[in-house]
C-alpha cells in the first residue's frame, strides 16, 4: 500500500510532519533536561503529532518515555489505573507483577514514575494527553492538588501536559488559584507559517508525478487559515482529484467536497444553538472579532444585552465553538465559518 501524500485526523510523523523545527527543539531540550512542560493550542493544531515525534527523538536507555491519553478518564480512579497502567506497560513488565501482589495507594501510584526511574538508573517523562480532562473529575481541586505535591518532588522525572480544550487548558495552569499554575515551561503553538505550507503542499505533489501552483497551494492556506488538519484534507481532496496538474476548478471541486463531508457534523454542532448564539456567530462570520456590545452591534445582530454577550461568549467558547485571543473572538473551526457563511449569505 502506497503512503497517503496528506495526511489529517490522525498523528502525522515522518515526512508528514510539516515544520515545527523551533518547537521540536525546544520540547525536545525540556525532555532531555528535565524541564516539566505544559502544551497548549486549539484542537487539531498538531500538538499530540509534535509531543510523539518528540518522544521518538528522545526515547533512549537513559531516557524512558511513558505516554498516556486520559480522555477516556472519568474520575480520579480512572486516571490513577490509566497512569500506573501505561507506567507499567511502558517501562518493565517485572513491575507488573509486583503492583500485582500490593494494594497500592494514591500516593504510591503517583510515585511509581520516581521509584522506577531511581531503581532503573534512568530518567523519566512522562506525556498525558486530553489533560483539561482532571478539570472535570469531582473535587478536582484537591486531585489537581495532590498531583503537584508529588511531582513537583520528584527529581528523576517530568511532564508534559497537553490537550485539546484550549480554554480548559487555559484555566488550569493560567488561573493563579489553580495548584498548576505556572507548573512548567509553557509553550503556546502557533499556526505553521503560510510559506512553509506552500513548500510542503509544492514538495507532495511533485513527489507523487503531480503539479501544483505556488499560487494555489497558498490558495489551500488561506481558505481554511492555516489550520493544520484542514490543510492537510484540503491538499488531499484536491489531489485526488487532479490527474496530471491542479487547477482552480478542482480546486472548488475540493472545497466544495471538503464542506460536504463536514456537513452532518456541523449541522449537528448547530442545530441546537439559541437565535442569540447564531446570531452571535453570523456577526463572527461577517467580520466583527471585538466591539460586540456596541448599541450598533447589538442592534444590528440582535444580540440583547452587554450582559447577554458575555453569557453568549462563555457558553459557546464551552461548546468549543469560538476561541477568544488578545480581546478577540474567532471561530475556531475555519471549516464550519465557511460553511456558516455559506449559509447565512
Amino acid at each position: 500500500m502506497e503512503n497517503k501524500p496528506f495526511v489529517f485526523g490522525v498523528a502525522t510523523s515522518g515526512e508528514n510532519f510539516t515544520d515545527r523545527e523551533k518547537e521540536t527543539e525546544r520540547l525536545l531540550s525540556n525532555f532531555r533536561y528535565g524541564v516539566n512542560t505544559v502544551l497548549i493550542s486549539p484542537r487539531r493544531w498538531g500538538k499530540t503529532s509534535l509531543v510523539q515525534k518528540v518522544c521518538t527523538l528522545a526515547e533512549s536507555d537513559e531516557l524512558r518515555i511513558v505516554y498516556l491519553d486520559i480522555f477516556a478518564c472519568r474520575s480520579d480512579r480512572d486516571f490513577y489505573d490509566a497512569f500506573a497502567s501505561a507506567v507499567i506497560k511502558q517501562t518493565s513488565s517485572k513491575w507488573e507483577e509486583w503492583v500485582e501482589n500490593a494494594k497500592l495507594s494514591a500516593i504510591e501510584i503517583l510515585q511509581l514514575p520516581e521509584k522506577i526511574a531511581e531503581k532503573k538508573g534512568c530518567r523519566m517523562v512522562v506525556c498525558i494527553d486530553e489533560f483539561q480532562q482532571i478539570g472535570e473529575f469531582k473535587d478536582s481541586k484537591n486531585f489537581q492538588k495532590q498531583l503537584r505535591s508529588i511531582w513537583q518532588l520528584q527529581k528523576s522525572v517530568s511532564y508534559c501536559l497537553f490537550g485539546s480544550k484550549k480554554h480548559l487548558m487555559n484555566e488550569l495552569f493560567e488561573k493563579k488559584s489553580l495548584p498548576f499554575y505556572k507548573f512548567g515551561d509553557a509553550i503556546y503553538l502557533n499556526k505553521i507559517a503560510t510559506s512553509d505550507w506552500i513548500a510542503y503542499i509544492c514538495g507532495r505533489f511533485e513527489a507523487t508525478g503531480k503539479k501544483i501552483t505556488r499560487e494555489l497551494a497558498e490558495k489551500i492556506c488561506l481558505t481554511v487559515d492555516n489550520h493544520s488538519s484542514y490543510v492537510q484534507q484540503l491538499s488531499w481532496l484536491l489531489w485526488i482529484h487532479t490527474d496530471k496538474e491542479a487547477t482552480e476548478e478542482i480546486f472548488q471541486e475540493a472545497v466544495e467536497d471538503l464542506l460536504a463531508q463536514n456537513t452532518p457534523l456541523f449541522e449537528k454542532q448547530t442545530e441546537d444553538l439559541t437565535t442569540y448564539q447564531m446570531n452571535f456567530l453570523r456577526a463572527i462570520t461577517e467580520g466583527i472579532h471585538t466591539e460586540f456590545t456596541t448599541q450598533e452591534n447589538l442592534r444590528k445582530y440582535q444580540l440583547g444585552t452587554s450582559a447577554n454577550v458575555s453569557i453568549i461568549k462563555r457558553s459557546l467558547q464551552k461548546k468549543e465553538l469560538i476561541e477568544a485571543e488578545k480581546k478577540q473572538v474567532y471561530m475556531a473551526d475555519p471549516v464550519l465559518e465557511l460553511w456558516l457563511r455559506r449559509e447565512f449569505i
